[in-house]
């Protein structure tokens, strides 16, 4: 998806420098030291372990290269080399309107930070952005697109002004029944949905660590819910986190697509797997959406705005 005001360049941009970031893997609890590098045009993201042989350490930022989908998203290349818990990074680098990026990273994990991706967005904001020669694309949606996992379901929508609406249903008292529709655009990315934190439940945790998983998971990166309760003391940052998270994480498994996508999103109870699923639909199906480039995408939302019925925007 489109996030935000950069993203209406018509040409690609990069980071201005190269910014470091450390901290520890959601679910390995491994120390992990990353840096984020320029990278030239037509590159878009791609992944460098520093950890591996350098022949096998590139892996491409792409839907094409996930091979896992269970508790996050997993990418993987030709030689076993994988890198976990991507979809944090991949949703702020989109938001910030950056298209070509290479990322260093000593480990295969993303580390979690907060447990959202704004403290990615701001380090990506510090680092500014470098504006390149070559023209920028993304993929408009002519036709409607979707997938049904049982009661799950994910549609893509044409729509002028890029828009997500995500409904979660949760039999735990403390979350329950949230809905939110927001349009992605003027940085209200960043202040709506990029500060939201991923969850677990307590009942889970003890069954997941055993398994070797959430072993870096603490209350300083995630929100614990308790069956009825909040167990963090600050309490959650927005009433509605839960479903804002579930946004962010659609988001970054979107931007695999590696284009930005001019459409509408409806997706109920979302998570990786769906998400994937949607991408792959979208890509067996190249009737249903074009490349175009950002001026023509322009002109076509003008047109929208101008001799169309006005798009209300919405938020929380």
């Amino acid at each position: 998806m489109v996030y935000s005001h950069p993203l209406y360049s018509t040409i690609q941009c990069t980071i201005d420098q190269v910014m470091p970031c450390v901290g520890v893997g959601l679910h390995s609890g491994h120390r992990v030291t990353m840096q984020l590098h320029p990278a030239a045009p037509n590159t878009g993201i791609i992944f460098v372990r520093k950890d591996v042989p350098s022949a096998h350490s590139v892996i491409k930022a792409c839907w094409k290269n996930v091979v896992d989908t269970r508790l996050c998203t997993v990418l993987g290349n030709e030689h076993g080399v994988t890198v976990s818990t991507v979809e944090h990074l991949l949703a702020a680098i989109r938001s910030c309107g950056i298209d070509n990026m290479m990322i260093e990273i000593n480990g295969d994990e993303v580390p979690i930070l907060d447990g959202s991706c704004a403290p990615i967005v701001e380090i990506i904001r510090k680092a500014g952005i470098a504006p390149q020669r070559l023209p920028r694309y993304g993929i408009w949606i002519d036709h409607p697109i979707q997938v049904r996992q049982g009661e799950r379901f994910a549609i893509l929508e044409p729509s002028a002004v890029p828009k997500i609406t995500v409904g979660i249903d949760f039999d735990s008292a403390a979350i329950g029944t949230q809905n939110l529709s927001i349009d992605l655009v003027d940085n209200l990315f960043d202040t709506e949905i990029a500060p939201a934190r991923t969850f677990g439940f307590a009942s889970e945790l003890e069954q997941l660590r055993a398994q070797g998983l959430a072993l870096g998971g603490s209350m300083r990166n995630a929100v614990l819910v308790d069956e009825t309760k909040v167990v963090n003391e600050e309490g959650l940052r927005f009433d509605d986190e839960f479903v804002r998270h579930k946004i962010l994480d659609c988001c970054g498994d979107l931007a695999l697509a590696g284009l930005p996508i001019f459409g509408h999103l409806r997706t109920h109870r979302p998570g990786h797997r769906l998400n994937h699923a949607l991408l792959r639909e979208m890509f067996a199906h190249r009737n249903s959406w074009r490349k175009l480039s950002y001026g023509q995408i322009m002109q076509r939302v003008e047109f929208s705005e101008t001799d169309a019925a006005p798009i209300a925007r919405s938020g929380s």
